[in-house]
């Protein structure tokens, strides 16, 4: 696991620079994930952090499709979550996935732009509502200040879980 600290470090600084998350490093903590599990459940380690990765990434992905998670963030929760054993991944990635709600509400109330927010988010929702079908999330003029890198929250996850807080 100190290799995975080690390697989700490297992400949050490029994810915080650049805004990606490079994907050699997502496949370098794939390939440290197979050998990770592999010593832990022997060959069958492999399919176990499969699922679980896969798992995460697919449930996922419609925030990836509609634009409200980055490619990188999907396939880093995905990848940091396929070194659990298969019952803890759903809590790490809820950990994870509640510091960065944590973090959002906190930059909302900062900027001052919770109303203005809400009010995309509800006409988001109505719009999807009327189409039946998902939508592209709005993109604003706004967006580099409106979202936030989940390298970072998938980072502290990791240490809260290491440090026995969940």
């Amino acid at each position: 696991m100190a290799v995975l600290c080690l390697l989700l470090t490297a992400a949050c600084g490029f994810d915080y620079r650049t805004g990606k998350i490079p994907n050699g490093l997502v496949v370098l903590i794939t390939v440290t994930g197979f050998l990770f599990r592999i010593l832990k459940d022997g060959a069958g380690g492999i399919a176990l952090y499969l699922l679980g990765a896969v798992l995460i990434a697919v449930m996922l992905y419609p925030l990836f499709k509609i634009g409200a998670a980055g490619a990188g963030d999907v396939k880093l929760l995905g990848a940091a979550a396929g070194y659990f054993p298969f019952e803890r991944i759903f809590l790490f990635s809820f950990v994870s996935l509640l510091i960065a709600a944590i973090i959002s509400l906190a930059k909302l109330l900062l900027n001052k732009n919770f109303k203005e927010r809400l009010g995309i988010f509800f006409g988001y929702m109505e719009r999807t509502a009327k189409a039946g079908a998902l939508c592209p999330y709005p993109v604003t003029a706004g967006r580099k200040t409106a979202g936030i890198c989940l390298s970072g929250p998938i980072l502290l996850s990791l240490l809260l879980s290491l440090g026995g807080v969940y």
